[in-house]
């Protein structure tokens, strides 16, 4: 009696841990499926070295850090979904962010709804896979700074330096060029008293910013499939082993 009581305690502390987990992180620790995925939120802005204002919903990059090393040291976490509808927020921080997902040996996979604008693209492209619903924008910009800054030719060397390296890593992980991408980001005409572009899910997808129209189905079934395709070798070659040891 003592122990099934012991063993129905460890459930509840587990699921009390889970729900502190969903609340303080926005985060799925692993899914009950048939494989274990760990579902990453990216929502509202990303916040870096300085706090965002308390009214403003933010996703923190260092509560995001530390999820994404648990995810690749975790036997039991097989797959990354990383599920995003963010305004953008501190440049570096989301490429910090976005080259640890591109990281991750895990098959992984992003998933845009609502909006993955600003530092949220190279978010969005960072996974292995990337998907996006036919409702959700995308807004291609040049970086901007909202405080104070000294104007001269340092501070504007300076932000087209980090400018590339947001262009590079956008057209390093996934189908478009840094040329289209640029284009794209420099357009006039379309957003007022601003620069740059809004695209649709099927814009996106066109452009070869993202790889495929889709939704969370299309997002697990192509984590389930990769899943299952990297075990799959390693039986297959232990069945052939055991054929031919019964062979000889």
């Amino acid at each position: 009696m003592s122990e099934k009581t012991g063993k129905e305690e460890t459930v509840v502390e587990e699921k009390e841990f889970e729900k502190d987990y969903l609340m303080e992180t926005g985060s799925v620790l692993k899914t009950k499926g048939t494989h274990g995925i760990h579902v990453l939120t990216v929502i509202g802005q990303v916040e870096g070295h300085v706090m965002a204002p308390q009214n403003q919903k933010t996703t923190k990059y260092e509560h995001v850090i530390p999820q994404l090393v648990a995810i690749e040291e975790d036997p039991e976490i097989e797959g990354l979904l990383v599920i995003l509808n963010t305004v953008g927020g501190d440049v570096e921080a989301g490429l910090a962010l976005a080259e640890l997902i591109s990281g991750v040996s895990k098959p992984s996979a992003t998933l845009v709804l609502g909006g993955g604008h600003s530092i949220g693209i190279p978010l969005a492209v960072s996974a292995s896979r990337s998907f996006i619903v036919p409702t959700a924008t995308m807004t291609i910009h040049p970086v901007r700074h909202s405080g104070l800054i000294l104007g001269i030719p340092q501070t504007m060397t300076y932000f087209e330096e980090m400018q590339n390296r947001i262009t590079g890593f956008v057209s390093a992980h996934s189908s478009i060029s840094e040329e289209r991408f640029t284009d794209l980001m420099m357009h006039t005409g379309q957003l007022v008293m601003d620069v740059g572009t809004v695209l649709t899910g099927g814009q996106a997808v066109e452009e070869g910013l993202i790889d495929e129209l889709g939704s969370l189905d299309s997002a697990l079934r192509y984590l389930y499939k990769e899943i299952e395709n990297r075990r799959r070798p390693a039986g297959a070659r232990k069945r052939t082993k055991s054929v031919s040891k019964t062979k000889n």
